[in-house]
């Protein structure tokens, strides 16, 4: 049986961390999107997602420690969207963000910002509700410099505990017709997501590793998005995302890291909502 999308994550990063390098021996037997594919999905099929996914994401970044990656995608044949995995082929957590859909979405907007190692290709595999698998993949290319899982914290240490686990709200204003049907906003995360590759600069020891592996978020009842999360999430993730209007007057996230810490924001929303 294939591995589910989080398991994945959990696994890829354990190997990581295991031989410091990014992938298994065993998952270079080919290209590294052969090795990924296997471990995740097994034998299904991926079919082709040109026509109904669209994928964006700088050819060139200007930082490779947040480079943002989007997709929307929309089903018109009675289908919706169970989950959207992004993937990073040649990082050392190559699953970089599995989210789990809420029911009824048949088209859903996402975006979020990830470390990039190296040149490489990305993709995003949507999950129809019949199962169904459908990929877009992109190259970005390396413009050269500190590999971005193993660069340093920006800022200083205590400000970041200071300000961990605030996040903010915002919206995502759009002329498309998409908005006359859901609204697209702005999740800011204050979170280091240390990768547990980064030096101190002063003591030239290992931080520990602490990621965000978990955020969640609900409309009211309606389960809006859960996100597993990675070392390939930038620093501070921004993950943004459409919900459907309608469903409720706030917005409620809940975000945990691999130590145990637990935050949670409620967010009015206006009387559109």
């Amino acid at each position: 049986m294939p591995t589910t999308p989080t398991l994945a994550i959990r696994k890829t990063f354990l190997i990581a961390v295991a031989i410091g390098l990014g992938w298994a021996t065993s998952a270079m037997a080919g290209t590294t999107w052969d090795g990924i594919r296997k471990e995740v999905y097994g034998e299904r099929a991926i079919q082709d997602g040109t026509g109904f996914m669209v994928l964006k994401a700088p050819n060139r970044p200007e930082d490779q420690r947040a480079v943002p990656i989007s997709v929307e995608t929309a089903f018109a044949d009675g289908r919706t969207v169970k989950s959207v995995t992004f993937v990073v082929d040649e990082n050392p957590s190559p699953v970089a963000a599995v989210f789990h859909m809420g029911p009824g979405r048949d088209r859903v907007a996402l975006s979020s910002r990830f470390r990039v190692n190296a040149q490489t290709d990305v993709r995003v595999i949507v999950e129809a509700s019949d199962g169904a698998l459908y990929m877009s993949s992109q190259l970005v290319k390396f413009a050269g410099g500190q590999a971005a899982c193993a660069a340093p914290p920006t800022g200083d240490e205590k400000e970041i505990a200071a300000n961990m686990g605030k996040m903010k709200l915002a919206d995502v204003p759009s002329s498309s017709a998409r908005s006359e049907i859901n609204h697209k906003v702005r999740l800011a995360l204050s979170h280091p997501n240390h990768t547990g590759m980064q030096l101190d600069q002063l003591t030239l020891l290992y931080i520990p590793l602490r990621m965000v592996n978990r955020v969640d978020a609900r409309l009211g009842s309606e389960h809006v998005f859960s996100m597993d999360g990675s070392i390939t999430l930038s620093e501070s993730p921004v993950i943004e995302f459409d919900y459907r209007l309608g469903g409720g007057d706030k917005l409620d996230v809940d975000m945990t890291d691999t130590t145990g810490a637990a935050w949670h924001k409620s967010f009015p929303l206006g009387p559109a909502s």
